[in-house]
């Protein structure tokens, strides 16, 4: 199975000079904990609710301030083509949930997100399963 049969397509991503407040309001009204933040629509950081509370609520930062202050700045990627054992190793190797789905190496045009959830929903193979649980250690 592959990237582009689980993930999520094109979701809505945050211009990096939106506000920690804009970026707080829209997870809360998504129900999800993870915005890309693009400039000029090219992806350039995530933002997570951790990193709201981490690097914004505990250094102090106001509501109005950029987005782009607190934004995880390495982007995390893989391409919608790409084998989803072999994503699962690259998110526990990197001790992530959630990478960016680009299109395919040349265009690198954003299509989408993949997470965990993502792939354990469609578990199809105890192989894929146990990819899953050993993707996700880390975070017991």
């Amino acid at each position: 199975m592959k990237v582009q049969d689980v993930m999520t397509q094109k979701p809505e991503y945050l211009d990096v000079n939106a506000s920690i407040r804009e970026a707080a309001l829209g997870m809360r009204e998504s129900g999800r904990g993870f915005t890309p933040v693009a400039d000029h629509e090219k992806i350039v950081g995530i933002v997570t609710d951790r990193d709201i509370a981490l690097r914004a609520v505990a250094e102090g930062k106001n509501g109005d301030d950029n987005v782009g202050s607190i934004t995880s700045g390495k982007v995390l990627y893989c391409y919608q083509g790409d084998q989803l054992s072999d994503v699962l190793q690259n998110m526990q190797d990197q001790q992530v949930q959630r990478l960016i789905v680009l299109n395919n190496d040349k265009n690198k045009d954003f299509v989408g997100v993949v997470s965990l959830a993502d792939i354990a929903n469609h578990c199809t193979t105890d192989d894929l399963g146990r990819r899953v649980v050993n993707a996700c250690r880390h975070y017991h």
